[in-house]
């Protein structure tokens, strides 16, 4: 996106392996090239339906272009336009206002409003979609409650993630790294993955649930069956009612924070029994469940199911939508956790929607990767700019049991 003074903004649009069933689609080609994934439909549709309407557009806000995209394709799911050709332009323009005011695209985005660095959670073990379905657990990440910056924050948690590849290996199971630079998950159960983390966390030096605590990402929609949940890694099948017990236990038994998608997008009552249930004790994440849709937000809340969202831009299509989901859940008093996606860019944009507006949260995958450590080093840069008292520290994050 070129403006008139010559600010150019750019912006790209990441890809999940893991999708919700309402969420926007991405405009891809098919056919052979590219394994069908190609996407020169798409940059056509930018330079032949896009562009002209966006020509005779002021820039007056730096989300003004959404209103263009919005009357070129107002279904939930970009399915006339394609979610990669919405939310790219929705960043570049974003971006371009940005350089056009010379301030950080945070800065533009929280206006007079408060801002902070959020704390990061960072992928040690990859798996469900991730991994091959090595494991059924999608990630099992950590959040380092007791750091008191977020350069604090990453370097425990590189502590903790170097504890976990020397303990993979002294028990020959070190074999790489998932799609978001997680290790690989070898592990007979579920729970052995979980049991790992711990003792990472441990031998890294660490007060488990005190000072870094476990986040799970259950991804449960991909385990959906029509009558219930099969878990492949244990050969076994369970209905909602079991997969609630599964879940509870591990929080008895694990310093658990927050829990994502722990049932499926369809599984309403179960979600609603899960966070009657736990949500005093760990934070309840709606992704699949929710798909960055401010009206499913509002309803899930309004039914008692979640305490907070996963807010991924490409899922709603535009940096509007995503922040009508944003600010939908803050109304209803829920976390809020601004999201990269599997198929991730070397884009940074989220890591400005999460400081300029407060999310307080951000999940980006793990700590190695360049399209990872991208967004860990715009985190870093901002706090530079902001002061270490901006971040927005872990210890307000319930936790489901303290090991000490």
């Amino acid at each position: 996106m070129a403006l008139d003074d010559g600010a150019i903004g750019r912006g790209i649009a990441p890809a999940g392996a893991s999708r919700g069933a309402r969420e926007a689609v991405d405009a891809r080609d098919g056919g052979e090239r590219l394994g069908g994934f190609d996407v020169r439909g798409a940059v056509d549709t930018v330079l032949t339906r896009v562009a002209p309407r966006l020509a005779a557009v002021e820039l007056d806000t730096p989300l003004a272009a959404d209103r263009v995209l919005l009357e070129l394709d107002d279904s939930p799911t970009k399915s006339a336009i394609g979610g990669n050709v919405s939310v790219a332009t929705s960043i570049a323009c974003a971006q371009a206002f940005a350089i056009s005011a010379g301030l950080p695209l945070w800065r533009v985005l929280s206006g007079d409003a408060p801002v902070s660095v959020p704390l990061p959670e960072v992928q040690i073990f990859g798996g469900g979609a991730h991994a091959g379905r090595r494991i059924d657990i999608q990630d099992l990440m950590v959040i380092a409650r007791s750091a008191q910056s977020v350069e604090q924050a990453l370097e425990m948690t590189a502590e903790v993630y170097l504890a976990a590849g020397r303990l993979m290996a002294e028990r020959g199971a070190l074999a790489g790294v998932a799609d978001e630079g997680g290790f690989w998950p070898a592990f007979s159960t579920n729970e052995e993955a979980i049991e790992m983390l711990l003792r990472a966390i441990e031998a890294a030096g660490y007060v488990p649930g005190d000072e870094v605590a476990i986040s799970l990402d259950i991804a449960a929609s991909e385990l959906r069956t029509d009558h219930g949940y099969r878990l492949a890694l244990e050969s076994r099948s369970i209905d909602s009612a079991a997969m609630c017990a599964l879940l509870g236990g591990w929080l008895d038994r694990y310093p658990i924070c927050s829990i994502e998608d722990p049932l499926a997008e369809d599984d309403i009552e179960g979600m609603r029994r899960f966070t009657r249930a736990f949500g005093k004790r760990v934070q309840i994440v709606g992704d699949d469940f929710l798909v960055t849709n401010a009206a499913f937000v509002e309803a899930a809340a309004l039914q008692g199911a979640c305490n907070a969202v996963l807010v991924k831009p490409n899922q709603a299509g535009t940096l509007s939508e995503a922040l009508d989901a944003l600010t939908t859940a803050r109304r209803m008093r829920w976390s809020t956790i601004v999201s990269a996606r599997s198929g991730e860019t070397e884009d940074t944009t989220i890591c400005d929607l999460a400081i300029g507006w407060n999310a307080r949260q951000l999940k980006v995958g793990s700590i190695t990767r360049g399209e990872r450590t991208a967004k860990w080093n715009a985190l870093i840069r901002a706090e530079q700019a902001l002061g270490a008292a901006a971040f927005a520290d872990g210890g307000w994050l319930p936790v489901s049991t303290r090991r000490g």
